[in-house]
């Protein structure tokens, strides 16, 4: 059996954070960035009986799923809770949580007592390894729950003083819809999903059919802001003339469809948030793009243009509109960097198409802290380009990725083979590239938690130095 505990230091006072833990949104954010697990159940709600469920992708075995369920078995709110894995991965899992207060400061002590399947063995074959089954990935999950809750409390106590308000999500399931769910819901505001698919019972759902144009006002009616990021992914699978359309057709049908019903309510929301992206401006070589630019040319370009026009009725009728221009989201779990990952940690990462190309990214944590910004801002409305302040050149990317994981950047791909591998979107998405900065963003005073590659790539990776 072995004890580890770990102490984490929160400004908060301990009836917030204690708070934040008990919403259902927590379990998500406390997930490790770099794991891919699937939520099952997640009560809303700490005391004793209640559980939370997950599955995850066995060690070394990514096709095979591991289920953990976690009961909880001790509550004395703002105290203490504690919960015991009841199935799972390990012999045994014990976790204590201890909160204390001071000067406004909050502590939190993890308390875990655990036995790793064939006891002493398996310590041993862990030992070994380095830790890479069990001690190095506790420890690596620990300090990425310490920095997401320091954060979430931080991102939140900037607007403790607004109401809580009453969301909308569309593509709610989606790389960012499925963390900033769970992130406002730990805010306290009340967070709701439009879903392609019947409710589920005591879930807060609401049915809609974009592709057929059904949604029901009288389900919307209430609303203070309604957040759309929807569509079909355009870097998901080789451009054809069939795939082009659905992309086009599923923003055009989805967001005409919530603009032109909310526009009518009696009661509008404020706000509207309608993601977009940096396609906007087209390949632009080394130009520093801002708002303020132009748009370029292409697909991407004319996609974006009508796509943020598709919002005109809600701006008409007076509701707050705000693009948002998303560049290279970072995530281990998904998008660009989900999908790099796997030849990298074989050894066969390395520049593309020459590297010269700008890559606009941003922190998966700043894509949702900048839409929380944007929707807690009356002021803020139009276009916003969701990008990191330094955007790094193809090249560079590979060379920090590679520093990160501790490989070799020297596995080039020429941009022939990307046109191979890729077809069409190979140029606009690969090969081609913005230098895009979030001019707007922070002038409206937002501050950005990465604002350099590294530390963001170690945050999405879980390697810290």
């Amino acid at each position: 059996m072995t004890n580890y505990k770990h102490e984490t230091v929160v400004n908060a006072d301990i009836e917030s954070t204690f708070d934040w833990f008990e919403h259902e949104g927590s379990f998500r954010r406390l997930m490790p960035p770099w794991e891919v697990a699937e939520e099952v159940r997640a009560d809303d709600s700490l005391e004793i009986g209640s559980q939370r469920v997950f599955k995850f992708p066995a060690p070394g075995m990514p096709l095979v799923n591991m289920t953990w369920v976690a009961e909880h078995t001790g509550y004395d709110k703002p105290n203490y809770f504690a919960d015991t894995m009841v199935k799972g991965p390990f012999w045994k899992w014990d976790h204590d949580h201890y909160l204390t207060e001071k000067d406004g400061v909050t502590t939190v002590i993890d308390d875990v007592t655990y036995t790793v399947p064939f006891g002493p063995l398996g310590m041993f074959v862990d030992k070994i390894l380095g830790g890479a089954l069990v001690t190095g990935r506790i420890s690596s999950m620990f300090k990425a729950r310490e920095l997401r809750l320091q954060r979430d409390m931080r991102e939140h106590q900037k607007y403790s003083n607004l109401d809580r308000k009453k969301i909308l999500i569309a593509g709610s399931s989606g790389l960012i819809g499925t963390q900033l769910v769970a992130f406002l819901d730990t805010g306290g505001h009340d967070v709701w999903r439009l879903v392609r698919r019947p409710v589920k019972e005591g879930a807060k759902e609401i049915t809609w059919m974009p592709d057929k144009g059904v949604l029901n006002p009288d389900e919307i009616e209430g609303f203070d802001v309604v957040i759309h990021l929807g569509g079909a992914g355009i870097g998901d699978k080789r451009w054809s003339k069939k795939r082009k359309a659905l992309i086009i057709d599923s923003r055009k049908d989805s967001t005409i469809l919530l603009s032109d019903t909310i526009s009518q309510l009696e009661n509008k929301p404020e706000a509207f948030i309608v993601a977009s992206a940096i396609g906007y401006y087209g390949n632009r070589g080394d130009e520093e793009l801002t708002e303020e630019s132009q748009p370029g040319k292409g697909f991407l370009t004319d996609t974006v243009i009508q796509w943020e026009s598709y919002a005109d009725s809600a701006r008409n009728a007076g509701i707050r509109v705000v693009n948002t221009r998303n560049g290279i989201v970072l995530s281990a779990t998904g998008g660009a960097l989900g999908r790099m990952l796997l030849p990298w940690k074989l050894g066969g990462g390395g520049p593309l198409a020459g590297g010269k190309q700008w890559m606009s990214w941003i922190s998966l944590d700043d894509e949702i802290y900048a839409i929380h910004h944007l929707m807690m801002n009356n002021q803020c409305e139009g276009a916003y380009n969701l990008t990191a302040p330094n955007p790094s050149r193809q090249k560079t990317f590979s060379k920090t990725l590679g520093k990160v994981l501790r490989r070799p950047a020297i596995a080039p791909i020429p941009g022939f083979t990307m046109r191979i591998l890729f077809g069409e979107l190979a140029k606009p998405l690969l090969i081609e590239g913005q230098r895009v900065l979030p001019k707007r963003l922070k002038e409206s005073g937002y501050e950005f938690t990465h604002n350099t590659l590294e530390e963001a790539l170690r945050d999405s990776l879980g390697k810290w130095r």
